[in-house]
């Protein structure tokens, strides 16, 4: 199966100089993929250039414009139509990409992607899904920040999108899902944590109920739906602790000659831990809920994060994600329904 993928080759902080290398690194680790490299055509060529690379994989796509960083999302829907963003997803709309990749504007390109790929039925809001790492491997987390103000209909509908993207790339059958709260006792959190904790207990979704903040890292769970205000502080406050600890542990083993020697006797174990906390390793956030798969990269992502991006698009593509999420959101919906007619 070949897999062709559009990269918005102008989008995040480095544009070009990080999007071209990572690309190229993605085809050489994939044989069955092909990349659309969407942008200014003389900076995608003169980037390429300095690099050996299969022509023969690569098509590029002039766009006259770019997105910026501080571009508000209307802005960048009603003006920025002949940009790079704005044509990679509709290469993905028109059946010639299986799937866009971004480091761009959040924002823009949530706006724009729900405008131009639509949402899957049933669902009312697409949510951003990402990875991180747990003591027994790693949880997928949603929303990170695209809603705020989640309904409790909305976050049921979280809970199913994450469960369906696990089950296709973790080859897990049943994900045990949780909702994101601030104790695990019934009485806790907003009424729309609570309408949601209903609605999934009806479910055929493997919930698990409440999941403090602390336990997201336990490995106990493997998704954890919450309101993208919520979803978007744990995110950046787990980002921040990795940074602090990184931190010490490198002042700690340059103090003296006898810290820096033990710091060699130890570079294997911290050497280790730092691939597997690594935040480059899990970049590469998933738009769920639209029709077709979009992947937002950290915006300052260098060619090792914007990889990982790229890999995440074509195993999404691999499995069909967005097929998998219809049918388990309508098999919420369908229990929803059933429970009502139950109660006349």
């Amino acid at each position: 199966m070949s897999i062709k993928i559009a990269v918005d080759a102008m989008g995040g902080d480095h544009g070009v100089q990080v999007t071209i290398p990572a690309s190229l690194e993605a085809l050489t680790r994939f044989s069955d993929i092909t990349l659309l490299l969407v942008g200014n055509q003389g900076l995608i060529e003169s980037e390429l250039s300095k690099h050996d690379y299969d022509a023969s994989r690569i098509e590029i796509v002039h766009a006259e414009q770019v997105v910026e960083m501080d571009d508000l999302p209307s802005k960048a829907l009603r003006n920025k139509r002949q940009s790079s963003m704005r044509i990679a997803l509709n290469l993905v709309k028109e059946d010639q990409a299986q799937a866009c990749v971004s480091a761009g504007n959040t924002g823009a390109l949530m706006a724009i992607s729900k405008f131009v790929l639509k949402t899957l039925p049933g669902i009312d809001r697409p949510a951003i899904c990402t990875q991180m790492p747990t003591m027994k491997g790693h949880v997928h987390l949603l929303d990170l920040g695209a809603n705020v103000g989640a309904e409790g209909h909305n976050l049921a509908q979280f809970a199913a999108m994450g469960s369906a993207l696990v089950e296709a790339v973790d080859n897990n059958p049943t994900p045990r899902v949780g909702l994101l709260n601030i104790g695990e006792e019934e009485i806790k959190g907003h009424q729309r944590i609570k309408d949601a904790n209903v609605l999934l207990k009806k479910s055929s979704i493997n919930y698990i109920g409440y999941v403090e903040g602390d336990e997201i890292y336990q490995g106990h769970v493997d998704v954890v739906s919450c309101d993208g205000f919520d979803g978007n502080i744990a995110l950046k406050a787990s980002e921040g602790v990795a940074k602090m600890i990184s931190f010490y542990l490198r002042e700690a083993f340059s103090r003296n000659i006898l810290t820096k020697l033990a710091g060699l006797l130890v570079m294997p174990v911290l050497k280790a831990f730092k691939e597997k906390v690594d935040p480059r390793r899990y970049n590469g956030a998933s738009l769920l809920g639209l029709r077709k798969i979009v992947i937002k990269s950290h915006g300052g992502a260098d060619k090792f994060s914007f990889y990982y991006a790229i890999a995440e698009a074509r195993l999404e593509a691999l499995k069909n994600v967005p097929e998998l999420i219809a049918v388990k959101v309508k098999s919420i919906l369908d229990d929803q329904q059933k429970s009502a007619d139950e109660a006349k």
